[in-house]
């Protein structure tokens, strides 16, 4: 008598190649290596890339993890090559789970698996497509904050919706503690969709036309802190622009990098972009109250709290910051 094979066997499993390269995608990679439902064929990251002054080559956290899972890893320069898809294609895989990846995927290749490939993307969409949701949402002080799982179509992050997980926001998350409870949240709900998912019984809902907004990448000149703008909104930009471009204001000792800064009202006479003592430590006056300098640091020195900053810094009340140009002035 022939018998089919026993649950939980290879036969019975979905076979999966995840897409991911930083390290939130990491704990949805250790969801789905650790799923008894699912059989991970491939793993699909980007390529080593050169690091630090030895331009050291580096891989990306999705590799270094692969590494240790013995299972088929390609690390393509461009995922949409002929080649490469046609690699995937030879894995067979029933459906494909992209997180943090970084490149556009085709259509070819979205067509393959014949349950689509999931996007899992850390923002409440149709807000904060794009490269950057994390920094945005805690720039923008939204109230709450989520992940989502789409099915991924042809646009940026407009394909429709499979489930979605959100919480307030506690208006103190930096990007990096932001991200990994992000990245926790996204595996676990991954876990939760894949029954429904596989079987049909979820249904994926088009995004709401309305509320959408799309996130930049992020370069340098981006981490300027503006004086003229209230100490509120520069408040969450050092927590969202951290760890890089960072927030950083041209004074005249130097660019001074804001790690960790808090808000009090503005006093009478405040003029924005001025350092002045609050309490024992430095504050920046601003267009709406004043930022609170709680940890800085000076080119090739370390952090430093505010107060021991000033000790050693005390020429630099009343000094005018912000562009280079306006320092260059107030010399």
């Amino acid at each position: 008598m022939t018998t089919g094979p026993a649950p939980g066997r290879a036969a019975d499993r979905v076979r999966a190649v995840f897409f991911g390269s930083g390290s939130f995608a990491v704990p949805s990679l250790d969801a789905l290596a650790g799923d008894p439902r699912v059989d991970l064929v491939g793993i699909v990251t980007a390529p080593d890339h050169p690091a630090g002054r030895g331009r050291t080559m580096l891989p990306t956290p999705v590799a270094l993890r692969a590494r240790t899972m013995w299972l088929p890893l390609l690390q393509p320069v461009r995922v949409g090559e002929p080649e490469v898809v046609d690699e995937i294609a030879a894995l067979k895989p029933d459906l494909g789970v992209l997180a943090d990846y970084g490149q556009i995927v085709p259509g070819r290749l979205l067509e393959l698996p014949r349950l689509g490939i999931l996007n899992l993307h850390p923002s409440l969409l149709p807000r904060h497509r794009g490269a950057t949701p994390i920094t945005a949402a805690i720039a923008a002080g939204d109230p709450r904050v989520g992940v989502t799982i789409i099915r991924m179509d042809e646009g940026l992050d407009t394909g429709p919706i499979v489930a979605t997980a959100e919480w307030p926001a506690t208006g103190r998350e930096t990007t990096p503690q932001l991200e990994a409870f992000a990245a926790r949240e996204a595996a676990t709900l991954l876990v939760r969709t894949l029954d429904g998912w596989v079987s049909g019984e979820i249904r994926p809902e088009p995004q709401p036309a309305d509320g959408a907004t799309i996130t930049k990448r992020l370069r340098r000149a981006d981490g300027r802190l503006d004086p003229a703008r209230p100490a509120a909104e520069l408040e969450r930009h050092v927590r969202a622009y951290l760890p890089w471009p960072g927030s950083m204001l041209e004074t005249p000792a130097g660019r001074l990098v804001v790690h960790k800064a808090s808000v009090v009202p503005t006093e009478p006479g405040d003029v924005p972009g001025s350092l002045v003592a609050q309490g024992d430590g430095l504050a920046l006056t601003t267009g709406d109250g004043r930022l609170v300098l709680d940890e800085v640091q000076l080119p090739g020195r370390r952090p430093l709290g505010g107060p021991e900053f000033l000790r050693g810094q005390r020429d630099l009340l009343g000094a005018q910051v912000g562009s280079p140009s306006a320092v260059a002035a107030a010399r």
